[in-house]
């Protein structure tokens, strides 16, 4: 299991939303293939892990992703970036609005 210390939760520095081909460059700096998702208002995924390091943009909307079991949660809002490593068990709440997101696995 991932240390839930070293989630790191990196807000949008930029006093508008960001735009696409904006994200995608962040990507491609750090040598990833960007993958872009959408869910609806409400959706909501149980907790879960990934075997890979997850880096994710949020584009549009908002998103909660929280700890598990009791961890923290955080918030992301367009621009905002999460990285969760390999094997940190996690789950997701769609905000009211939906929400469009951008990831890509490391390593």
């Amino acid at each position: 299991m991932a240390r839930t210390d070293a989630v790191r939760h990196t807000p949008w520095p930029l006093p508008r939303p960001p735009q696409r081909e904006e994200l995608e460059a962040l990507f491609r700096r750090e040598g990833l293939v960007p993958r872009w998702w959408s869910n609806g208002p409400g959706e909501r995924y149980a907790v879960h892990s990934h075997p890979y390091h997850k880096v994710l943009y949020c584009y549009r909307g908002a998103i909660r992703f929280g700890l598990a079991p009791d961890g923290p949660v955080f918030d992301l809002g367009p621009g905002d970036r999460l990285d969760l490593p390999p094997g940190t068990p996690h789950w997701a709440l769609v905000g009211p609005e939906g929400v469009t997101c951008v990831e890509a696995p490391r390593g």
